[in-house]
């Protein structure tokens, strides 16, 4: 058996930083709760791994019940400025993980939807990046979620207004380019800001050259990671053989009897999982000599 790692895969810049600084905020606050403002990232193996080591997680609905001065933690994803301001008025200690690249998102939305321009957010309205960039909206703001809703799309006296597109980082390249194709036909006073992270990308276009050298690709990640839904979704259109697992132990009995086998992983991904799979398989190999 040979195994293939895409060439990247894994924790993107955004996620590593936001569980760094959870475990930072861990160390330096011994017998105190430190809390996550909604799960820290969307892999449920490392989530326990951060809850062992204290990490709780807090919803929004329960800001309000929060002990003053309590540490809580903002994800990758970012939050709406409401909620901030929620977690002040408790004289809460704000540690800020939003991802760079979200944080510009949120300004680039507030920036522009306050002018006299139309700001128009490509992205699954449901998560939490989402909501957050939402929140720092003005009036002059729509929220579409795929080619289907774009094709509805129309901004009363558009004319009138500059029209600005940009995205949740992790949204489908493909389907980005799709709704500004069709945009470029529907309004002359477009501005496109691209603001899919390289990080997307990157792992697609990794996983499509690995789909090219092995049997089967196995796509490590979280059932609720909406870019590890993304590889899987790339994985079953490019290789004969996929699979969506969190763990070694969901690996499919079929792989085990495979030649060549590729690996990715969604940018929630911890390392220690990557390796656990890999040598999941390994063992299996040696077993099988």
């Amino acid at each position: 058996m040979e195994i293939i790692r895409a060439s990247v895969l894994g924790f993107c810049f955004g996620v590593r930083r936001a569980v760094e600084l959870a475990e930072k905020a861990l160390a330096e606050n011994p017998g105190k709760k430190v809390y996550s403002l909604g799960p820290l990232i969307h892999n449920e193996n490392a989530l326990r791994a951060l809850e062992a080591k204290g990490l709780h997680i807090l919803e929004e609905t329960e800001i309000s019940a929060l002990k003053e001065g309590s540490v809580v933690i903002i994800r990758a994803h970012g939050v709406a400025p409401s909620v901030t301001d929620a977690l002040e008025k408790r004289s809460c200690q704000i540690i800020d993980a939003t991802c760079p690249r979200v944080k510009a998102s949120q300004k680039m939305v507030e920036r522009y939807s306050s002018e006299n321009d139309y700001v128009v957010l490509t992205g699954d309205r449901n998560h939490g990046e989402v909501i957050g960039i939402a929140g720092y909206a003005g009036e002059n703001f729509s929220q579409i979620q795929d080619f289907e809703e774009a094709e509805k799309f129309d901004i009363p006296r558009s004319e009138e207004k500059n029209i600005i597109l940009l995205s949740q980082t992790t949204y489908s390249p493909k389907e980005f380019e799709k709704i500004e194709g069709l945009f470029r036909q529907k309004f002359h006073n477009l501005a496109v800001m691209n603001t899919i992270c390289p990080a997307t990308n990157e792992r697609q276009q990794a996983l499509l050259e690995l789909c090219s050298k092995v049997d089967g690709v196995l796509v490590v990640g979280g059932k609720n990671s909406a870019n590890t839904k993304r590889l899987y979704q790339t994985a079953v259109a490019n290789c004969k053989q996929a699979a969506h697992i969190q763990s070694a132990a969901d690996i499919p009995q079929e792989f085990f009897n495979l030649k060549t086998i590729g690996i990715t992983a969604g940018a929630s991904t911890p390392d220690e999982i990557i390796e656990e799979v890999e040598n999941g398989l390994l063992r299996s190999a040696r077993n099988d000599v």
